[in-house]
């Protein structure tokens, strides 16, 4: 990962998709840049600027959010 930003549950959530924010997740510790995938910061009923390892581990496997760009780590 070339990217050494840090995000909490706090800095995290302001990249919510929404009034021009980009659209960030959290999936298994890595942050990644989805806002082509989270239109209006949201994704069938999930909502960007959080962690969403438990729900993204019950629809995807881990090969669908590799093809994200990573902007950092999760330490909540």
């Amino acid at each position: 990962m070339t990217n050494n930003r840090i995000f909490t549950t706090e800095t995290l959530s302001i990249y919510n998709g929404q009034d021009g924010q980009p659209a960030y997740v959290a999936v298994d510790g890595i942050v990644y840049d989805v806002s082509t995938a989270f239109i209006e910061g949201s994704h069938i009923n999930h909502q960007a600027g959080r962690d969403l390892s438990e729900d993204f581990h019950s629809i995807h496997s881990i090969n669908i959010i590799n093809k994200y760009p990573i902007v950092g780590t999760f330490q909540p």
